[in-house]
């Protein structure tokens, strides 16, 4: 589609680009919506900057851990230098998860380390990791990743950078996944300004999430990212995702009904 430009000798990645709009408009409102509720902006600021450090490496790692096949290569390597290139190969694609979770392990840490209030920090961050998301997914689209099954009358790729994805007609599941993630980004901005849900929005976002991406992992053509009982890792990990938001969810539900009863 559009996998990019070159300036000034330096090719310029469309996936990055949106990336970088998804970062500068999901975290500026997440933090204007945290100090609107009388929040630390400064804090909300760092405990984003931590989220990130997490995701970046948390979306290489599990890329990595998809590629666990081939790590015999790296028993192969010649030399350091071979070594580190070989490294790069398997651990240089990125999944989304991965960065979710590495993302939600590093942010929680900074907000334990900053005694941020759980309920009103995660309500605020959680539609814009939609939104982020949904960005991202325009780039997958451009770019020509993540891309679908064949279908007659979907895209046909001709210049992506991953050879795989040229020359056969696909279905736009990227479209879709951010289409999705834009409405759940919306679904989640009215519960926050209705003061509904309250402390329960990123549980909210991990459970239904999971069941779209479940459902949309079906439409992927991309099947060199692993598998495990005829599910992909993304399936595998989004069933995880559902079963212990539920799990959350109902604890807190039963926790709030004891607490109404001790009150009566």
């Amino acid at each position: 589609m559009f996998p990019g430009f070159t300036l000034f000798g330096k090719f310029i990645s469309s996936y990055v680009l949106c990336t970088l709009a998804g970062i500068f408009t999901a975290c500026p409102l997440a933090i204007a919506r945290y100090k609107k509720r009388g929040g630390n902006d400064v804090g909300m600021i760092f405990a984003f900057l931590f989220a990130a450090l997490g995701c970046a490496v948390g979306m290489h790692i599990l890329y990595g851990i998809t590629n666990i096949r081939h790590w015999h290569i790296l028993l192969k390597a010649a030399d350091f230098g071979d070594f580190f290139t070989r490294v790069q190969v398997i651990f240089g694609g990125s999944v989304f998860y991965g960065g979710l979770i590495g993302g939600l392990i590093a942010g929680g840490i900074s907000m334990k380390v900053q005694k941020l209030p759980f309920d009103i920090t995660t309500d605020c961050a959680a539609p814009s990791i939609a939104l982020f998301h949904g960005f991202g997914r325009i780039g997958c689209f451009l770019g020509g990743c993540c891309y679908g099954i064949e279908w007659e009358h979907g895209i046909t790729y001709t210049n992506s950078l991953i050879e795989s994805a040229n020359g056969v007609a696909r279905f736009p599941v990227q479209l879709c996944e951010a289409g999705f993630e834009f409405a759940l980004f919306a679904a989640l901005s009215v519960l926050l300004y209705k003061d509904k849900f309250k402390g329960k929005l990123l549980a909210l976002y991990l459970l239904i999430y999971p069941v779209g991406r479940f459902l949309l992992e079906f439409l992927r053509g991309d099947e060199y990212r692993g598998s495990l009982f005829g599910l992909s890792t993304s399936q595998l990990i989004s069933i995880a995702f559902f079963v212990g938001s539920s799990v959350f969810l109902i604890i807190k539900s039963l926790k709030k009904s004891n607490v109404r009863k001790e009150t009566q």
